[in-house]
């Protein structure tokens, strides 16, 4: 039997309007003359949603803003009741929705933690004797017996996740506190979600903007949009398409050149880039490049007046803005000097390393010994590597960005 059932859930929200007194007046009237008044929009959160969980799963819950994950979440921890169908929770939860959630700020450290006990229905004797490790792991001791309306949001977090964490509740819902707090506790998280997911068995549900997070920890990951569930399957599938959809939401968005373009020093008034594109070995625009393959980049500025020393910059990042290599011009291209017009500056790459996924290129061009930067620009074109019937995706690789060419072999040492 499922830990939870959701069936056919959907939340209704009336929209607000700011209206002026004139018409808040004549609202009046018109109610008293019997006559019907313009209803507020109604939005939907969530939209006849459902599925269900089993005991012992990791599921990650995606989206973009507002596409209804914390809403779904705030069902599951019976924080609200859905305007339609129905939520069944099998079992103690213990949520950690926001920061703060669950932490009277009136009371202290310790008197949380016995207050989040109680309401989870842990015996007494049972939570003193978690509570030295409790404290321990927020790294809180000389805070504890200090009220939590005089903690920062960081060490709110550390107690709410520690209590969460240490209590023994059947279901643990987490929405986004992982990105709170510096990078040794959240090393520190990461090892007690694992410790619970692998050794203890929990049930764990992760809202997370983070998709590398959601791809570590979670088994089945539920993709929402405007509200809907697109998708419910493996992580790997699931994130592709989120990664994809982001991607098409980002090419809308880039049609505004400000969108994509950050000056560092005044852009138009020295170069401007035009167009930047990838091109394969028959010289056609791609977006699509087959896995390992040949390919060149090819960039059209054009120069507003006599320039010296330009060196150019390439760089390749995924969707979510991780970092992944840079290649300059300097030592391969040499352009002492350039006067106005336009110019294709071309950089050849052989057998792309990188495995099939979304990825985007970020530019920039600096001049001079000193490398004064003249122009920087992110998510200035996107495309896909795609594995082909040429070069597929050996059944070694799994994971990660780059495949490794790699030999495997073994010796025996005893029989030299």
């Amino acid at each position: 039997m499922p830990i939870i059932e959701v069936n056919h859930v959907t939340k209704e929200y009336q929209l607000g309007h700011i209206t002026s007194l004139k018409e808040n007046v004549a609202n009046v009237y018109r109610r008293m003359a019997g006559k019907s008044i313009h209803k507020r929009e109604d939005f939907k959160a969530l939209d006849d949603v459902s599925f269900s969980i089993e005991q012992g799963e990791v599921v990650g819950i995606i989206g973009h803003n507002g596409a209804g994950k914390s809403t779904l979440l705030k069902h599951l921890a019976n924080i609200s009741k859905p305007t339609k169908g129905s939520v069944i929770v099998r079992g103690s939860v213990a949520p950690l929705i926001e920061v703060g959630a669950g932490v009277n700020p009136e009371l202290t450290g310790r008197e949380n933690i016995y207050l989040n006990g109680a309401i989870l229905g842990i015996p007494k004797k049972i939570i003193q004797q978690k509570l030295d490790e409790i404290i321990q792991f927020s790294e809180l001791e000389q805070f504890i017996d200090t009220p939590v309306k005089r903690y920062s949001s960081g060490m709110t977090v550390k107690l709410g996740f520690s209590i969460a964490t240490s209590l023994d509740a059947d279901i643990l819902i987490v929405d986004e506190v992982l990105a709170v707090g510096d990078l040794a506790f959240q090393r520190k998280c990461f090892d007690r979600m694992e410790d619970m997911i692998k050794r203890q068995g929990k049930t764990v549900l992760l809202v997370s903007h983070n998709i590398r997070q959601v791809e570590r920890l979670c088994t089945r990951v539920i993709l929402l949009n405007n509200g809907k569930m697109l998708m419910d399957g493996k992580t790997e599938s699931v994130t592709d398409a989120f990664f994809s959809l982001s991607d098409e939401k980002i090419k809308k968005q880039s049609s505004d050149k400000a969108f994509l373009i950050k000056n560092i020093e005044s852009l138009e008034e020295e170069i401007e880039v035009l167009n930047i594109s990838l091109i394969n070995k028959e010289g056609q625009s791609i977006e699509i490049v087959p896995y390992k393959s040949d390919f060149s980049i090819a960039i059209l500025v054009r120069v507003k007046q006599e320039m010296s020393k330009l060196t150019f910059g390439i760089g390749v990042h995924t969707p979510d803005l991780l970092y992944l290599t840079t290649i300059h011009s300097e030592g391969n291209l040499v352009i002492d000097k350039l006067y106005p017009g336009e110019y294709v500056v071309e950089c050849k790459i052989d057998k792309f390393p990188f495995l099939p996924g979304t990825y985007a290129l970020l530019m920039g061009v600096s001049e001079g010994d000193l490398a004064r930067n003249i122009f920087y620009g992110e998510n200035i074109a996107h495309f896909q590597i795609v594995a082909s019937e040429k070069n597929r995706i050996p059944i070694t690789v799994r994971g990660g960005f780059i495949g490794l060419d790699a030999k495997w072999g073994i010796k025996n040492e005893v029989n030299k």
